[in-house]
C-alpha cells in the first residue's frame, strides 16, 4: 500500500511543455490510493487544446498495481480519441517488468529514457 503514517498517496505528480508535448512526471507509487492524485492532475491537461504528443515520464515510479496500469491503459484510450500520441518514457524496473508481466508492453510506445521519447517528439514537429 502506498499510505505514509498521514494516510496520504506517495505519488506525486507535475508536469510541463516541451515543443508539441506535455510531460507528466510520476515520482513514487502508482496505485489505488494514488488515481485521485493522478487523475485530478490529468483533468487540468484534458481540459487544454490537444497537444500532439502525451509523454509520461515513469522513471520514478517505484511501483505500480492493476489499477495503475489499468489508469494507463484508460490514458491510451483517451489519447487515441484526441488524436495525442501518447510516450511512455523512463520505463526501466518495476514499470518495464509489470509491462513486460501484463503483455501491455506492446500496447504503448516504451522508451527506456525519457530523452529518447522527446527525441520522438523533436522528430515529428
Amino acid at each position: 500500500m502506498s499510505f505514509e503514517a498521514t494516510g496520504r498517496s506517495t505519488l506525486t505528480v507535475a508536469s510541463g511543455l516541451s515543443r508539441n508535448a506535455i510531460i507528466v512526471r510520476l515520482e513514487g507509487e502508482l496505485d489505488v490510493t494514488a488515481l485521485p492524485i493522478f487523475r485530478e492532475h490529468l483533468q487540468r491537461i484534458w481540459d487544454l487544446p490537444p497537444k500532439a504528443f502525451l509523454i509520461l515520464d515513469l522513471s520514478e515510479v517505484s511501483f505500480c498495481d492493476s489499477m495503475g496500469l489499468n489508469e494507463l491503459v484508460d490514458i491510451m484510450q483517451r489519447c487515441e480519441a484526441r488524436g495525442t500520441r501518447l510516450l511512455l518514457g523512463g520505463v526501466q524496473g518495476v514499470m518495464a517488468r509489470v509491462l513486460s508481466i501484463t503483455g501491455l508492453r506492446h500496447a504503448f510506445e516504451v522508451f527506456a529514457q525519457l530523452d529518447d521519447a522527446l527525441r520522438v517528439t523533436a522528430v515529428s514537429s
